[in-house]
């Protein structure tokens, strides 16, 4: 079997915390996070993208309105990721766009760099975007696709048991 022990221990490790210490996250910090997810790869190289780092009180506030959970509470800063479908490549047989993909990518780059980082991270798709559109000023071609919470977790050695499906359920060789 070929080994990658860092890489795969480093994606053991991550997984969604919502249990945070309330300890605020250094700019530094969040800037080597926001790297990442500048080097992610997108459709064509065209970074259909822009990532909103929110660590102030008052927009954090903003992101409360709009997922509603007291766990959120305690982390120490969020990233809103959003995307512009005009500025992502489309597939010309039947018009896909790849937009929804692209941010992906780069989320899961951002949820990785945490891990690394010793950080927590959860990355959040069902929220209201009208309290982040309005509060956070975000332009009409511009659309809130994640936000990920972001923070020391609470206790880091309690992590969940990850529970998968086998690898021969969810790999097929060849043809379905």
């Amino acid at each position: 079997m070929i080994e990658y022990p860092q890489f795969f221990d480093l994606i053991c490790r991550r997984y969604s915390c919502r249990r945070y210490d309330n300890a605020s996250v250094s700019r530094e910090m969040l800037m080597a996070i926001m790297e990442t997810a500048r080097y992610a790869q997108s459709a064509c190289n065209k970074q259909p993208w822009k990532f909103l780092v929110i660590d102030e009180p008052e927009l954090k506030e903003v992101v409360y309105k709009s997922y509603d959970r007291d766990w959120i509470r305690d982390a120490g800063a969020f990233v809103v990721a959003l995307g512009n479908k005009n500025e992502a490549w489309s597939r010309g047989y039947d018009g896909r766009n790849s937009m929804d993909i692209d941010i992906a990518i780069a989320c899961e780059n951002i949820c990785l760099a945490t891990a690394t980082l010793g950080l927590g991270a959860c990355w959040i798709g069902n929220f209201d975007i009208v309290p982040l559109k309005e509060g956070l000023s975000i332009p009409e071609e511009w659309e809130p696709v994640a936000i990920i919470s972001i923070g020391y977790p609470k206790d880091p050695h309690e992590q969940p048991e990850k529970k998968r499906k086998n690898i021969d359920e969810v790999v097929k060789w060849g043809k379905f």
